[in-house]
């Protein structure tokens, strides 16, 4: 009998879904380059998770789901910026 492997789940901060880490996007915050997307999910930094969809980080802006998690007021343009990353990634 093999052993069962447990698959972590991260909690979108846009829609509040608990789904599989692999299918979300990590957003970092970081010491040197601010806030980030990272499609790793391995750099080092406080993350907070979102869906790959585009009305996810719209309700996260709208509910400051990110600013909560980060523990970091954000900027306008960083928003900006992640929504740009976001339509890149999107088309892949």
């Amino acid at each position: 009998m093999g052993t069962v492997r447990k698959i972590p789940l991260r909690q979108c901060t846009g829609c509040q879904e608990m789904k599989n880490k692999k299918e979300m996007l990590r957003v970092l915050r970081t010491a040197e380059e601010g806030i980030v997307l990272d499609a790793t999910g391995k750099k080092n930094g406080r993350g907070a998770y979102l869906c790959r969809n585009p009305q996810c980080l719209e309700k996260a802006i709208r509910n400051k789901g990110l600013e909560r998690s980060l523990k970091v007021k954000i900027p306008q343009e960083v928003y900006d910026t992640l929504k740009k990353e976001l339509s890149l990634l999107d088309e892949r």
